[in-house]
C-alpha cells in the first residue's frame, strides 16, 4: 500500500508541475529523467521541511471534515421528510408533539442500552416530545434479526413493548433470545417469524442504512434533535437542554 506521505508528495509534485508555464504546442513532454529530477527536488524539500507535509495533511483532514459536515447538514434539510415523516419508522411519545427527536440504534449496542433509561425518563417528563425510532443494525446478523423482529412486532401492535424488553434485557441477543422475548410480551411468534420476511421490512432497514450514510452517522446510538446530529450516548440533562433549544427555534 502506498503511504499517505508518498501520496501527498505526489500530489504536491503534480501541483508544482501545474504551476510551470505551459509548453508550446508540439513541444515534447517532460522526459522521465526530468520528472525524476522534479520528484527528487520535492522529496529533498519535504525531508528538510517536514512541517510542510504535516500542514498539508492537517489541511486535507480539515477539508474532509468540513465537506462531510456540510454534506450531512444538507442531507438533514433535503431529506427532512424521510427523517421525520417516514411511515415505516415507529414513533413513541406524543405523535403530535412540538419537538421531534430521532434515534438511530442497534439492539446489541451497549451504549444504546445505556441511554434507554434517559429516553424513557424524557418521554415521561416531557409530554410534548415525539421520538422516532430508526433501526440501524450495524453490529452483525443477530442485530439484523432483532431489528426485523421489532419492525414485524409493529404488525401486532407490540413494537414499544418488544423494543423496551430488548433494550432492558441483560446478556447476548440472538435469534433464540429474540423469539423468547417476543413471546414474553404477548407476541404471536409464529406470525412474527412470517412477518419478519415482509418486503417492507427489507425496505425500511435499507432506507435507514442509506439515510445514516447520508447523514454521516457511523455508529449507534445517534440522535437528531432540531437541526443537530448528535453521535453517541447523551445524559438526560443534555437531552432536555437540546429539546428546549429546538423548541425555542420552532
Amino acid at each position: 500500500m502506498v503511504s499517505l506521505a508518498r501520496r501527498t508528495a505526489a500530489a504536491l509534485l503534480l501541483g508544482f508541475l501545474a504551476l510551470l508555464p505551459p509548453q508550446p504546442a508540439g513541444a515534447a513532454n517532460f522526459t522521465p529523467e526530468q520528472r525524476k529530477e522534479f520528484e527528487g527536488i520535492i522529496h529533498d524539500y519535504l525531508v528538510k521541511n517536514p512541517e510542510v507535509l504535516l500542514d498539508a495533511l492537517q489541511a486535507a483532514e480539515d477539508k474532509i471534515k468540513t465537506d462531510t459536515r456540510d454534506k450531512a447538514a444538507n442531507a438533514l434539510v433535503s431529506r427532512k421528510r424521510e427523517i421525520m415523516e417516514d411511515p415505516e419508522s415507529p414513533v413513541s411519545g406524543n405523535p403530535q408533539g412540538d419537538v421531534s427527536m430521532v434515534e438511530f440504534f442497534d439492539y446489541r449496542c451497549p451504549y444504546c442500552k445505556q441511554v434507554e433509561p434517559a429516553l424513557e425518563t424524557l418521554l415521561s417528563e416531557d409530554r410534548q416530545v415525539r421520538l422516532i425510532y430508526k433501526e440501524l443494525p450495524v453490529l452483525g446478523p443477530d442485530s439484523t434479526v432483532a431489528a426485523r423482529a421489532a419492525l414485524a412486532a409493529r404488525k401486532q401492535g407490540k413494537y414499544e413493548q418488544f423494543h423496551r424488553a430488548l433494550m432492558t434485557m441483560k446478556g447476548q441477543i440472538n435469534e433464540g433470545v429474540v423469539v423468547k422475548v417476543a413471546g414474553s410480551v404477548g407476541i404471536d411468534t409464529d406470525r412474527l417469524k412470517k412477518d419478519m420476511s415482509a418486503p417492507e421490512i427489507d425496505r425500511a432497514i435499507k432506507a435507514n442504512m442509506e439515510l445514516a450514510q447520508a447523514l454521516d452517522i457511523r455508529g449507534t446510538p445517534a440522535f437528531i434533535i432540531g437541526n443537530d446530529i448528535i453521535p453517541g450516548a447523551m445524559e438526560l440533562s443534555t437531552m432536555k437542554d437540546m429539546v428546549e433549544e429546538a423548541r425555542k427555534k420552532r
